[in-house]
């Protein structure tokens, strides 16, 4: 039986993830990420819901050391592939993380784990493990959903305003191009929140920037931009 309801499409997917749009971006948001939660060569970064790997590659091409871990064996099966020299992955679900103080940096990035933990408190407890996998003073980038990009843009999605989550059925395609629908749901969230579940699991919030893929920058959080990107430190104990 199935950890999450993800593994299904992960599978479906396969390699055929890497061909969408919002995929392409990977160097300029790798970029970004450097800078604000300042790597360096040497620094060991833990990628949660890392997918076929795409940041972590770029992220040991530049010398860091990345442990990346995903619910989607075949995702797992893709990163390793091939993996450059000091990228490691592993499938493991975000709920259940025992990492202690082991990472100088954590991210989250493109929906991965945290974004699709919608059912109540699952998000909280993903936070928690991000925290505690964190050595004190260490980095965070995570990114997140709009809800208000989502309620004023997304007119084929459901949003159920109770849950703050976003419920669509697309079409999703396999390597071979087989087609096959499937329903999407996506945590959603405002700056507000954001800040008040990191802050309530020891994290400080350095800032909350509006991007989108293949677009990370610094700009305001604003209701024009699907997704927040937030850059937090662990508060030490």
């Amino acid at each position: 039986m199935r950890d999450h309801w993800f593994e299904d499409l992960a599978d479906h997917m396969g390699e055929a993830y890497l061909r969408y749009s919002f995929t392409k971006g990977t160097v300029q948001e790798v970029d970004h990420i450097v800078d604000v939660l300042r790597l360096q060569p040497g620094e060991r970064v833990l990628d949660v819901g890392c997918g076929p790997g795409r940041h972590a590659h770029e992220l040991a091409g530049r010398g860091v050391t990345v442990h990346g871990i995903d619910i989607s064996e075949r995702f797992v099966e893709i990163a390793r592939a091939d993996a450059p020299e000091g990228a490691t992955f592993e499938r493991m679900d975000a709920r259940s993380m025992t990492f202690d103080a082991d990472f100088d940096a954590v991210i989250c990035l493109c929906q991965g784990a945290f974004g699709l933990m919608t059912a109540a408190g699952e998000d909280a407890i993903v936070i928690d493990g991000m925290t505690r996998a964190l050595r004190n003073d260490g980095r965070l980038a995570l990114s997140a959903f709009s809800s208000y990009f989502v309620v004023k843009y997304h007119d084929e999605a459901t949003f159920d305003a109770d849950a703050g989550v976003s419920h669509e059925r697309t079409e999703i395609r396999s390597e071979t191009g087989e087609s096959k629908e499937a329903d999407l749901w996506t945590g959603c969230y405002t700056p507000r929140e954001l800040r008040l579940l990191l802050s309530a699991h020891g994290l400080d919030v350095t800032s909350i920037s509006s991007v989108e893929p293949g677009a990370y920058g610094s700009d305001s959080p604003t209701i024009e931009s699907p997704e927040f990107l937030v850059v937090a430190s662990k508060v030490p104990s």
